[in-house]
């Protein structure tokens, strides 16, 4: 099994890779999951990655909110019914284990189930037989059981609301899934991620200044990844292929920043989405430009319909070292260079210059401000 089965699963950082591990352990066994967490968190997603590593992803993934059913309506819509059950029956209907049959079924918000649907699911759980509402046959059940909740279920147990004996049979293997404000490294990934999807659409999205960013890392996300998700289609429909800064932020995002504030992690985002953070960029310079300067030199007339980047794969020419040199020194002499040469190739126009150097517009026009350029 890959990592590549859980590319649903965005982020990078300890807390994720934890989740990671986890389920790629557990995907190799048929064992009864217990995902835990807040709500919007995502738990369906570990619950349809857990199945898609599993030997049962060819099988269904059948999904049930099990707080949205009605409590008169839960247990014809997990087990099925026969015809004339009840007013209404006028067929028999297959429930969600039926269709899960050698798959997988993911009961989300276990939490919410009402006490006389939690007895008939243990009898699942133990038993493995289950029967439809209004019929007297037995149907064998070879499903992999999955739940979510986000409650505490030892609280809920103590209130009377959730029995023990069924919180035993579903906690075999929990796996508690993050708040957001617990992974907060992952959230350049996770508004890549979401663009990204928008993008697939056919719409244009924005982009996220460094500072919006640091912004939206230091909020506290009480709807975890599900509000970063809503976020992102507002800022899409309001800012359509612009620069989202900090003041364009909703006032609930614009959370007051030191001046020493600066990004968590390192942020995974792509240059279509989330603006990298200047000190990755400096870093970029460094592997991507080679030192020297010939390369600078070009024939090629000026003008929008010269946008091609400047080339400096060719870069060969590098100092002598035996006295050794500034590196840091050395890179900022050499990013002055670049951005005057394209500057005069583009006739002073900054937005086609950083076009030329594959950057965004904001971060050329504060570095021209740093190095004092014309």
């Amino acid at each position: 099994m890959s990592q590549e089965l859980l590319s649903s699963l965005v982020g990078d950082g300890p807390a994720m890779q934890k989740v990671k591990k986890l389920i790629l352990q557990v995907a190799k066994t048929d064992a009864t999951v217990l995902i835990l967490g807040e709500s919007g968190t995502g738990k369906e997603v570990v619950a349809q990655s857990l199945h898609n590593a599993s030997a049962r992803a060819g099988k269904a993934f059948v999904p049930i909110n099990c707080g949205a059913i009605p409590a008169e309506l839960l247990e014809s819509e997990l087990f099925g019914h026969e015809k004339g059950a009840f007013t209404g029956a006028i067929t028999a209907r297959k429930g969600r284990f039926e269709m899960a049959e050698k798959g997988t079924i993911f009961l989300d918000e276990i939490g919410d189930m009402p006490l006389p649907m939690q007895v008939k699911l243990l009898r699942i759980l133990q038993e493995r037989t289950y029967e439809r509402v209004g019929g007297n046959t037995s149907f064998q059940c070879d499903v992999r059981v999955i739940a979510a909740t986000h409650r505490n279920l030892e609280e809920s147990i103590s209130d009377g609301k959730f029995r023990e004996d069924l919180f035993y049979r579903l906690n075999v293997f929990p796996i508690e899934m993050p708040a957001l404000r617990e992974r907060r490294e992952d959230i350049p990934a996770l508004f890549d991620f979401m663009f990204k999807n928008i993008q697939a659409s056919g719409r244009d999205v924005p982009s996220l200044s460094e500072r919006a960013l640091i912004a939206l890392q230091h909020y506290n996300w009480p709807g975890n990844v599900r509000e970063l998700g809503n976020l992102a289609e507002r800022l899409s429909i309001l800012y359509p292929g612009s620069l989202v800064d900090y003041d364009d932020l909703p006032a609930r995002y614009q959370i007051e920043l030191d001046e020493d504030a600066r990004l968590i992690g390192v942020p995974q985002a792509s240059e279509v989405a989330v603006e990298a953070p200047l000190e990755v960029q400096e870093q970029r310079v460094a592997s991507d430009f080679e030192q020297g300067d010939n390369a600078l030199e070009s024939d090629e007339p000026s003008g929008v319909q010269q946008m091609t980047p400047l080339n400096v794969s060719g870069w060969n020419q590098l100092p002598n070292l035996n006295e050794g040199i500034d590196l840091k020194s050395y890179l900022v002499e050499l990013e002055v260079q670049l951005i005057q040469k394209a500057l005069e190739q583009t006739e002073g126009n900054v937005s086609q210059a950083a076009k030329l150097l594959q950057t965004n517009r904001t971060t050329l026009v504060e570095k021209i401000r740093k190095y004092d350029l014309s």
